[in-house]
């Protein structure tokens, strides 16, 4: 492959595995690694638009990005957990899931899908998550998680199309990574099934494997690590 990859969220246990995962392939011209917790011009908060806008004019510079990636995500933080129920509910918590799982990678789209090549087929892909499917919710719960990868799903399938008027082959995607064993999956890995918890760096390699076998037919489209399409 050539041009270069692109990885949003490069500071967390996915994300980072997925930016090691790439430089290790050798595969894109230049491997561009930004994140929350990276220093300087590396350093990429998504709740931050100059410094979305800031590392998009780095990338511009060339070569053009033909993978870019979003592996950025609120599921906890400090002791506030995913609501079991409506009682549960509070106004800034929901915001501020909103704010790191839907708009901020809303925003990231903004500034990085005018950087796509008009030619080939270049790849955005998005970290989701399976209870943001509307179609498959039977179990109810973790209302604010669900409700902003929901919306991020649906500002996915608006990036496919926008990304094809400008070009054509352009593939956007959403992915679930399943369960890894990283900050934001720790309090509930007691749930998970033996076999179900993946290292992060096995889990870079499942969803690269997924990307590899995307075609144009794809786009808008909602997969998991083994490559299952999940319904929106």
């Amino acid at each position: 492959m050539s041009g270069a990859a692109v990885v949003i969220g490069a500071s967390g246990a996915i994300g980072g595995a997925l930016e090691r995962a790439l430089v290790e392939e050798a595969a894109y011209d230049k491997v561009w690694g930004f994140g929350r917790s990276r220093p300087g011009a590396d350093h990429l908060d998504v709740l931050d638009e100059a410094s979305i806008a800031a590392a998009a004019a780095r990338v511009a510079a060339g070569p053009a990005p033909t993978l870019i990636l979003i592996a950025t995500g609120l599921l906890h933080e400090g002791d506030r957990m995913p609501e079991r129920g409506f009682k549960e509910l509070d106004a800034e918590w929901l915001a501020r899931s909103f704010a790191i799982n839907a708009i901020g990678p809303a925003l990231v789209l903004k500034h990085f899908l005018p950087l796509l090549p008009k030619t080939g087929e270049p790849v955005v892909a998005a970290l989701s998550a399976r209870v943001g499917s509307i179609g498959d919710n039977g179990l109810g719960g973790w209302h604010g998680y669900r409700a902003a990868k929901a919306a991020l799903n649906m500002l996915l399938r608006n990036a496919a199309i926008e990304a094809k008027r400008q070009s054509p082959r352009a593939i956007v995607v959403g992915l679930h990574p399943g369960t890894v064993d990283s900050a934001l999956s720790k309090p509930f890995q007691g749930n998970v099934a033996r076999g179900s918890l993946f290292a992060p760096d096995r889990a870079a390699l499942q969803l690269l494997d997924v990307i590899e076998e995307l075609k144009p037919k794809d786009n808008g489209k909602f997969f998991a690590w083994d490559g299952a399409e999940i319904p929106f």
